[in-house]
């Protein structure tokens, strides 16, 4: 509608609020399966975990961001160098209603309030309201050939469950729509840094895109363009003070993340490239990837609107901006090569992930379209209207937007029947999964038995193994057991641990392997021969539960050799190691790792003793809580290994005494001891100065808050004024 019919009705700004309502409405109805509590096939099952683990950690008083996280990986400090603040806040709302219940309900209504944030950031943009109705209303019905962006298959049972990324999709639009307004308006800059804080703290690489709006947004109108350099410099710094809480503790602990070399030179990581990208885009698979593209469509609308608009300045400018940088991002290394270097934490990005920036700004560029078109559509109605009113029939006022209203509905259909058949199968998939984990006991029954037992971790496959076979409904074992918090090898790739590489060329046919990771058993199905020395326990009907009595979370062992390595090759240096037979001889290198001088082995390299070097007499591990403990008989200096991925947090005692850890091949914490009986006591310290950098977060931020509210600060002594055209879209 124009400005002029606005005004003339007012109940017509009602039905963009309708709009929007009717959206969310939608998705509530036909997303209602997600709340049922069926185990994940995706990545859910790590997130819901980390909720039950700070769910856990808060309801005994402990910070889940200094805490040792031990499921996977063989532990590792997952709450510092994973985006976890998703999880800490739905593990406080877990103390209320249960963190599964809570993680359910968060992954429901994050996604089907979006159209809700969408309208309200777009509004921030200055967008009219029924362009930013409109953004809204095809906000949901996205869907491109990755099915990793901002759409229903990137959270749903179904599909990828990159559930942190869904807490950061209600942050990137109201962070780019502020930094925006940041650079016309001092005002806007205490809120803007806020939140492209918390949106860097909520997922990284939508931080990304967060950082990245504060540094092109700026050039972008040559009007007063020094006063909106400088608000861009001092959003950028406060916006860094106010993240310093989350990026710090990643840059100091850089060095002791490892590197996913699995899916490192692959377009997982590098990127799609230019070529791919940009074919999927002109043929519709950015936006409509199995129905017409009508999102696509209504996208490219939108650009010819913002580029004839482009001299009115506005938000449109800025969309297209966002739009390009999103896509060029998503290119990455494929195209860009080692350019992408000048990017800070080039190695840990997955650049085909900025994708989703595009997504956003093509969401909001095609309410601009789909509102322009339908400006078009009511006026040719208006007109018909005019001439069948010398009538007098007083209900042809509503023929117009009656006219567009139905016109849009026909133009999405393609898109709102294709969800309608992928939320059906979501659903089906949902109530098969429910009902096979009601039907099928016997994974529980092993995992009791584990429970009781304890000492040492599971083996139940793994996606390189026989383990993507044996399900329970659709769910591979080995996620499965890990609904049940079992401390488990075999869910590789999910850590930043420097165990998650090694983990992953973890060979389930050589038995001293299972020693060297702490596997003490192991559920298999009924098809599968277990390794020699294998024990079974327990035989239900389809699978069997084995035991390793020899292996547990401690080992003493002889140290041999040196490896060299660093984060980013540690699982190719140590491969040779994991396939050859000394983990079965109880033999371990150490590792001279980043740089720093490895441990001293304790035998040289031609020495062959007798016996073993010592015996582990009883032990005691609480790795949820970073500590484990043994009393150990030592025949002669060798080294005591605990069996968890080495981080400079762990310390050690024996007899009560400090002691130097050391690493030791494949990335191992141990501690070497002299001959005799001795007590050792590993423990976990994580970084401590969290509450000191939120602390200079929120200092900052009020303190920024308060010096922009002055009159005649700096920056901007007077609200910039743009020309009227410049303040609206019109409808």
């Amino acid at each position: 509608m124009t400005e002029r019919t606005e005004g003339q009705r007012p109940g017509v700004w009602a039905w963009p609020s309708a709009a929007v309502s009717a959206t969310v409405a939608w998705s509530l109805w036909e997303l209602r399966s997600t709340l049922q509590p069926a185990q994940y096939l995706d990545d859910s099952s790590v997130h819901e975990q980390m909720v039950r683990f700070a769910t856990s950690q808060l309801s005994a008083g402990h910070d889940p961001l200094t805490s040792w996280f031990p499921y996977l990986g063989l532990g590792s400090p997952q709450f510092l160098h994973y985006q976890s603040t998703p999880a800490i806040l739905t593990g406080l709302a877990g103390l209320v209603i249960g963190p599964d219940a809570a993680y359910r309900w968060s992954l429901y209504l994050l996604w089907c309030l979006w159209p809700v944030a969408i309208y309200a950031s777009a509004r921030l943009f200055r967008l009219r309201p029924w362009a930013a109705a409109l953004a809204a209303v095809v906000a949901p019905l996205l869907h491109s050939v990755p099915g990793i962006g901002y759409e229903q298959h990137a959270y749903l049972w179904i599909g990828y469950g990159v559930w942190t990324q869904l807490w950061a999709s209600w942050g990137l639009p109201f962070a780019w729509a502020l930094t925006w307004r940041a650079c016309e308006d001092k005002r806007f800059l205490a809120p803007a840094a806020a939140l492209v804080a918390l949106t860097s703290a909520l997922h990284y690489e939508t931080g990304y895109l967060a950082f990245s709006a504060v540094v092109i947004l700026p050039f972008l109108v040559r009007r007063d363009l020094r006063a909106r350099l400088v608000r861009g410099a001092v959003l950028l710094g406060a916006s860094l003070l106010a993240s310093a809480w989350v990026v710090f503790p990643l840059l100091r602990y850089s060095h002791w993340a490892g590197v996913n070399q699995a899916l490192e030179g692959t377009p997982l990581e590098n990127g799609y490239g230019a070529r791919l990208v940009m074919g999927w885009l002109l043929t519709g698979r950015v936006f409509d990837y199995g129905h017409l593209p009508v999102i696509t469509l209504l996208v490219l609308a939108g650009m010819v609107t913002a580029v004839v608009r482009w001299r009115a300045a506005d938000a449109g400018r800025a969309l297209l901006a966002l739009f390009c940088l999103g896509l060029l991002l998503s290119f990455g290394r494929t195209t860009f090569g080692n350019l992408v270097s000048i990017i800070p934490g080039s190695t840990d990005l997955f650049f085909r992930r900025f994708l989703m920036g595009a997504q956003l700004a093509g969401i909001y560029l095609a309410g601009i379209g789909a509102a322009t078109v339908a400006e078009r559509v009511v006026r040719w109605a208006e007109a018909g209207a005019r001439s069948l009113g010398r009538h007098r029939l007083g209900w042809l006022d509503w023929l117009p937007i009656t006219v567009a209203a139905l016109a849009g509905v026909g133009f999405l259909f393609p898109a709102w029947q294709f969800f309608d058949s992928y939320d059906a199968l979501n659903s089906a998939d949902i109530g098969i999964q429910t009902l096979s984990q009601t039907d099928e006991p016997q994974v529980a029954t092993a995992v009791a038995y584990i429970q009781r037992h304890g000492g040492g971790r599971v083996y139940a496959g793994a996606p390189t193994s026989w383990g993507t076979t044996f399900t329970v409904g659709y769910v591979p074992a080995f996620k499965y057991i890990e609904s049940m918090d079992v401390d488990e090898v075999g869910y590789t790739l999910r850590t930043a641990s420097l165990m998650t590489q090694p983990e992953y060329h973890f060979s389930p046919q050589n038995p001293g392997d299972y020693a060297v990771f702490g596997i003490r058993y192991m559920i298999v199905p009924r098809w599968v021969k277990p390794p020699p020395g294998a024990v079974r326990v327990l035989r239900l009907n389809q699978i069997g539960l084995y035991e390793y009595p020899a292996n547990s979370y401690f080992r003493v062992a002889d140290t041999v050799g040196t490896v060299t390595a660093n984060r980013e090759d540690l699982g190719s240096q140590t491969i040779y190691y994991l396939q050859s037979a000394l983990p079965g001889e109880g033999r371990y290198p150490t590792v001279a790792f980043a740089g720093a001088p490895a441990a001293p082995p304790t035998l040289a390299a031609s020495a062959h003793p007798s016996g073993t070097p010592g015996v582990v007499m009883h032990e005691h591990t609480d790795l949820a809580q970073g500590s484990a403990s043994a009393a150990v008989s030592m025949r002669r200096r060798a080294a005591v290994v605990l069996s968890a991925s080495y981080d400079p947090g762990w310390t050690v005692t024996v007899d009560g005494r400090p002691a130097q850890t050391e690493m030791v091949g494949p990335a191992l914490v141990a501690v070497t001891v002299p001959a005799g009986t001795h007590t050792i006591a590993f423990q976990y310290h994580g970084f401590g100065a969290y509450p000191g950098l939120i602390a200079l977060a929120v200092v900052d931020l009020l303190a920024l808050d308060l010096v922009t509210r002055k009159r005649g600060w700096p920056l901007a002594g007077q609200r910039e004024v743009l020309p009227a055209s410049a303040d609206r879209v019109h409808t």
